[in-house]
């Protein structure tokens, strides 16, 4: 693993993106790296027991500015009115219980706040306006999903919604959950006994305590009211809950926080999701170890498989690693090629890791590779192999399936996605096809719409899925989100002293800096 480069008395050299990326001249904890580190020392103090997270739903996992622009812009539809078609959500910093101040702020006439405003509290809970107009703020459901896939751990709800629409809110987050495979239950829901607005921080005290007596523990509760924030601590005897204010629009006045409150915006899980926590049953692929500078980083990481671009270079009689090919892109007069033998040279010394060889070209080239591979003696389970069903056909995967029986095999198929998704009963046959030529392994692209669904369908159906095409650290945990059989990555993670420079593709790589600064900029302020 590469680290930041070594400090002397008055400097310090840090890698960073030559792209700009600023470097904060102090680092501090996030909230959401308190969070991980509180989960961590609850599940050490309590290793058998239902450890739970508690949201808050309105203003905590939904963006309810989206809800008042959807009603306000329903007005308009409905009346023939444009009083709303230039409102835009940056343009919308008051609560959802405050909207007759943005009315005034509009300069709309007062014969006509109150009429709007009626509609608006009539509308606004609608069946309707719940489906069409929730969203949820950026990155909360993914760090739902990762106390979901935890184990032992629960996510529930503690809302001060009355129980009268607890079919409604199920269904609308469970609708906003799908893509990102978070599940919302009802028994895991608490909801407000009373009436709308009725004595919401006393019901928030007793889902807490509703959910301790059902058996579980609670580790941490978030919430962007602090009077909600406030009652909870008051209940909470033990202090074993992390309270956490998302400071996005609220309603109660700001009052002192409790001192275990961690207030943030950002539901960010590059800082929630350490490397050390990755699930171990997805297998990890580094992309593009084409050069000897990333073969250097890829057998200093953590990292099992490496991934290899093979082409024939028809001068030397040789298979050379490169991305693209030499009619595209033709060979410069200093480039130094990396061969297929050197790096399976350093794969047999190395302890735990793997090779994965992308067959770029058809014909011969399977056929050396198959030469080159028998020398060196690999175990078959240190072997992938991928290559496109258009360039090696039926003959060549059924070649390499003979030869390396217990290896993986691999093809891209984000051609398919219409079709698993229009008529998935023909797609299935189709892959069952490939599957008779020795592939066992599918691989769809990061990009490819609607992956979460295509997973799930090929999950269903038995077939082995690789996400590829992941460009950065927050798309990598998204994708562990999802949780398939593989992922494969340029690790251009800095942020975890990975600096992967990518396959060379149109001969272009990420490329970092060395950036020196003065030590007093870490001094205390």
């Amino acid at each position: 693993m590469i680290t930041p480069a070594t400090k002397n008395n008055s400097t310090r050299a840090i890698l960073t993106l030559t792209s700009g990326a600023a470097f904060m001249k102090r680092e501090t904890a996030s909230w959401m790296k308190k969070l991980a580190s509180h989960y961590e020392k609850m599940r050490n103090l309590y290793p058998d027991d239902k450890l739970i997270i508690l949201f808050d739903i309105d203003g905590t996992i939904l963006d309810m500015r989206y809800m008042i622009l959807y009603v306000l812009r329903l007005f308009d539809r409905k009346n023939n009115t444009s009083y709303f078609e230039r409102l835009n959500i940056s343009d919308i910093t008051v609560h959802e219980n405050q909207v007759k101040t943005l009315l005034t702020q509009l300069e709309i006439a007062d014969s006509q706040i109150e009429q709007i405003h009626n509609w608006y509290l009539r509308e606004r809970w609608s069946r309707a306006a719940m489906i069409e107009s929730h969203r949820p703020f950026r990155g909360v459901m993914e760090v739902i999903r990762w106390f979901q896939i935890q184990p032992n751990t629960y996510v529930g709800l503690n809302t001060g919604r009355p129980e009268s629409i607890r079919s409604e809110t199920l269904t609308t987050l469970n609708e906003l959950g799908r893509e990102y495979k978070a599940v919302f239950t009802n028994e895991l829901l608490y909801m407000n006994p009373l009436d709308w607005e009725t004595n919401i921080k006393d019901s928030k005290a007793a889902g807490v305590i509703h959910l301790q007596e059902a058996g579980y523990r609670i580790f941490a509760f978030v919430d962007n009211e602090p009077l909600n924030l406030r009652a909870v601590s008051e209940v909470d005897t033990n202090r074993e809950i992390l309270l956490l204010h998302a400071d996005t629009i609220f309603e109660s006045k700001r009052v002192q926080l409790p001192a275990v409150t961690v207030s943030g915006r950002a539901y960010d899980i590059t800082e929630l999701i350490d490397e050390h926590l990755l699930p171990r049953h997805v297998q990890f692929v580094w992309h593009g170890v084409n050069d000897r500078a990333n073969l250097r980083q890829f057998i200093a990481s953590n990292i099992q498989w490496c991934e290899c671009d093979l082409r024939l270079d028809a001068r030397r009689d040789s298979i050379i690693l490169r991305h693209d090919s030499m009619e595209t892109h033709p060979s410069g007069e200093n480039e130094n090629y990396l061969f297929v033998e050197e790096v399976l040279e350093h794969i047999k010394k190395a302890d735990g890791k793997s090779m994965k060889l992308d067959l770029k070209e058809n014909g011969i080239l399977i056929e050396k590779v198959i030469v080159v591979l028998e020398k060196y003696r690999l175990d078959d389970s240190r072997l992938w192999f991928n290559g496109n069903v258009e360039v090696h056909r039926e003959s060549g995967f059924r070649r390499l399936s003979a030869v390396f029986p217990g290896s993986i095999i691999q093809c891209p198929v984000d051609f398919m996605q219409p079709l698993i998704l229009s008529l998935p009963d023909k797609a299935r046959d189709l892959l069952n096809t490939f599957s008779s030529w020795g592939i066992n392994r599918f691989s769809l692209s990061w990009k490819t719409p609607h992956l979460q669904q295509l997973l799930e369908q090929m999950d269903e159906w038995g077939f082995r899925v690789n996400v590829y095409n992941v460009p950065d650290l927050e798309a990598f945990l998204k994708v562990v989100l999802l949780q398939p059989e593989s992922i494969t990555s340029d690790f251009n993670f800095p942020k975890w002293h990975y600096y992967g420079r990518g396959s060379g593709e149109n001969l272009r790589y990420h490329k970092y800096s060395i950036m020196p600064y003065q030590q007093s900029t870490f001094s205390s302020v």
